[in-house]
């Protein structure tokens, strides 16, 4: 197992936020009170704008995170079983330079950028180059779709937590580097709260009738990146491919 996660991050390569110093001069660099209060916009809702990094992550292994093996559909275990191995980590999305999906791409060692205006929020990954579309103005989610990696996604306040349910999935992403597997059906519910200035808890359920017994829910917790930091471009190329198991090795 070690030898797979070794192998599987050869494979993603991440870039940290770069210091906007290099490429911009005069940059405005404030020094926030990290444990202060969460700022607020013209509507009184909490702002979650912000530069967030990951300081706790489940895709290592969502079932250390819960304390118990997950909920499985019986194919569901074979499969994962199967993929825990090892020796499939060549299928992995990321390996191909592929999306790692909802709601796995913000929990990848890489910051994202978080963009709050009054109809929809902008979340932009450092991993993969690739965004996200959070709509807020009331609309709501329908039934039939044109399968993405992402998703559609839809949120609503619940007090000063943002609610966000995205469906839509292709089915293809995996949810952690274990292999455990999403399809077209899953649906993801992340639960924003930033508890103060520089900290945001995510609470991230699963349901998936199709592929689990009963939904199952994970923690993600998030810090404000360092003032003065900016995401980096970043490109994605598998030469690394060849040298993960399930390549004959």
């Amino acid at each position: 197992m070690k030898t797979f996660l070794m192998a599987a991050s050869i494979v993603v390569f991440v870039l940290v936020c770069s210091p906007v110093q290099a490429q911009w001069v005069k940059v405005p660099v404030t020094s926030p009170n990290m444990s202060g209060p969460a700022p607020r916009g013209a509507d009184g809702k909490p702002d979650l704008s912000g530069i967030w990094e990951p300081v706790r992550s489940y895709v290592g292994n969502i079932a250390a995170d819960l304390k118990e093996e997950l909920p499985y559909q019986p194919a569901t275990k074979a499969l994962v079983d199967q993929r825990k191995t090892g020796a499939h980590a060549n299928e992995d999305p990321p390996a191909h330079c592929l999306p790692q999906g909802v709601p796995r791409l913000g929990s990848a060692p890489a910051p994202w950028k978080l963009i709050q205006t009054a109809g929809y929020i902008a979340i932009l990954h450092e991993a993969f180059g690739l965004w996200r579309q959070i709509f807020t103005d009331g609309r709501e989610l329908g039934k039939d779709f044109n399968p993405t990696w992402l998703g559609y996604s839809s949120g609503k306040w619940d007090g000063d937590t943002l609610v966000v349910e995205t469906k839509g999935l292709n089915g293809e992403a995996w949810m952690d580097q274990i292999g455990r597997p999403s399809s077209e059906s899953t649906v993801v519910i992340e639960r924003y709260h930033r508890k103060d200035y520089g900290h945001m808890d995510i609470q991230i359920t699963i349901d998936d009738p199709k592929l689990y017994t009963k939904p199952w829910t994970v923690n993600q917790s998030v810090r404000l990146a360092a003032p003065g930091l900016e995401l980096m471009e970043y490109v994605c190329q598998d030469r690394d491919l060849a040298h993960l198991p399930g390549n004959g090795r």
